[in-house]
């Protein structure tokens, strides 16, 4: 690994400046390497999770990795353009200049989650390379046979001064947090990111970190009921609820829970009638995740929890190997229950009653700020209040998880869901070093502005300007 990044670095520093043909070039291969393999991907994705959804994965892992990269192609000439800035009274009258130029930093090391494991890597190559710079992607063991394709793909795309792969357990993950990276992005739990931050300190590695958390969805008093359960279920049994953005917990008004409870059935049937045999729902990772389900909901019931099982056709998952898991609905949930401790990650949805708003508001101001938040209401003093009152990484408003979709906006949590942000022109400069550069006029300003001794009158005078009064 200290090999590549070497190489990488030296190859980095011998092409600089980066042209934008270059950069224009290193994204079509990066789309183009998605496209031309996505039947390969998706069945590597598939072999991972036990199931996984081909056109879930689609939509994803593919449509969802080659959209960033249009979308950074498209806007590259306008976010790398130099940006004009002022100067002091009276710098700008005799002639300085100040702008700002966006710089490639160097080599950016990627930690891939095993959730999302193909958009996780190319949604954010998308700025790093947009920006100009190099890559070193670490994939996660969960993910194996996803990991084998990237690593046998990229040697036919690029370059390994350009973009390469490293696979491996916690022991080389560790390993490539401690490299002296220009950058680092980690997405992942929010303990490991911990971890991360430490083993990036001895070399002031600027750090990104895309972590996860609980993140609600509050049910305004004036919700439709209907609406809020079809969306909360998309999100929620997308990809099996493997999701950082996935909805954690659901906040309803006290004489609404039933109903809402009731309309979730409802969705989760219409949309997932079986579920077995369906092709359209994915499994559990693998079996440490679904022992770790099920034991959180082992432990609910045990603290007097009433869970529902989602189960349709009836269908019989203690005589089958697979692990596909029903939604599971949780009433009655408390803060002694793990599930109201632990970001889920799973199909298991609490719900919670509340009986006003700002009930509702303490309720997720008094755990960690989470990734998401999702509000379900016409009311728009409600509205406001919860966006006025709560903090988060991003807000969807009358749905779920959407807001990670939006180019144009930022993506990025807040204090335990992480810190920094990607996505578009963030990404962009996120990845870019914001370079401050100052000309100066022609005319000997610090003898015009009493900076230079002899000091006297020209001096006080200035000093005067810059205090006031």
């Amino acid at each position: 690994m200290k090999g590549i990044l070497a190489a990488q670095r030296e190859s980095f520093m011998a092409a600089l400046p980066e042209p934008f043909s270059i950069r224009k070039d290193r994204l079509k291969r990066a789309s183009a390497m998605i496209r031309d393999h996505a039947d390969r991907f998706c069945d590597a994705l598939s072999e991972d999770f036990g199931h996984r959804s081909r056109e879930q994965s689609m939509i994803t892992d593919i449509g969802g990795s080659i959209s960033p990269i249009n979308h950074a192609l498209k806007n590259l000439d306008k976010w790398a353009k130099p940006e004009k800035r002022g100067v002091q009274f009276p710098l700008g009258l005799l002639g300085a200049k100040a702008w700002v130029e966006y710089q490639p930093k160097g080599v950016i090391g990627i930690i891939a989650p095993w959730n999302f494991p193909v958009n996780l890597v190319m949604s954010p190559l998308a700025g790093v390379f947009a920006a100009g710079n190099r890559a070193m992607v670490k994939t996660s063991e969960y993910t194996p046979a996803t990991a084998a394709l990237f690593e046998e793909l990229a040697g036919r795309y690029f370059d390994p001064t350009e973009l390469a792969f490293v696979s491996g357990g916690p022991e080389i993950g560790k390993e490539f947090a401690e490299l002296p990276f220009d950058h680092l992005l980690f997405t992942g739990a929010t303990g490991i990111g911990r971890h991360i931050l430490h083993a990036a300190a001895d070399n002031l590695t600027p750090v990104t970190l895309e972590l996860g958390g609980k993140s609600p969805v509050i049910v305004g008093t004036d919700a439709d009921t209907a609406q809020v359960a079809e969306r909360v279920v998309v999100g929620k049994m997308l990809n099996a609820g493997q999701i950082c953005l996935a909805p954690d917990y659901v906040l309803v008004p006290s004489n609404q829970e039933s109903a809402v409870v009731e309309e979730l059935k409802s969705a989760a049937t219409a949309m997932y009638p079986t579920l077995l045999s369906n092709p359209d729902y994915t499994s559990v990772v693998n079996d440490r995740h679904y022992q770790r389900l099920n034991d959180w909901i082992a432990d609910a019931q045990a603290k007097g929890a009433k869970v529902e099982v989602i189960n349709p056709a009836n269908e019989d998952f203690g005589s089958t190997n697979s692990r596909k898991m029903p939604l599971h609905i949780v009433r009655d949930v408390t803060d002694d229950m793990t599930l109201m401790q632990e970001e889920i990650f799973g199909p298991v949805l609490p719900v919670r009653r509340y009986d006003t708003i700002d009930g509702a508001i303490a309720e997720v101001n008094r755990r960690d700020r989470p990734l998401g938040l999702y509000y379900f209401g016409k009311n728009e003093a409600e509205r406001r209040r919860v966006l006025d009152r709560t903090i988060s990484g991003g807000v969807t408003l009358d749905d779920v998880i959407f807001h990670v979709s939006m180019e144009d906006l930022p993506f990025g949590g807040v204090g335990p869901s992480g810190m920094g942000s990607y996505h578009g022109l963030d990404g962009f400069r996120t990845f870019s070093h914001a370079k401050a550069v100052f000309q100066q006029s022609k005319f000997d300003v610090a003898k015009i502005a009493g900076l230079k001794p002899p000091y006297g009158p020209a001096t006080r005078k200035a000093v005067a300007r810059q205090i006031g009064g």
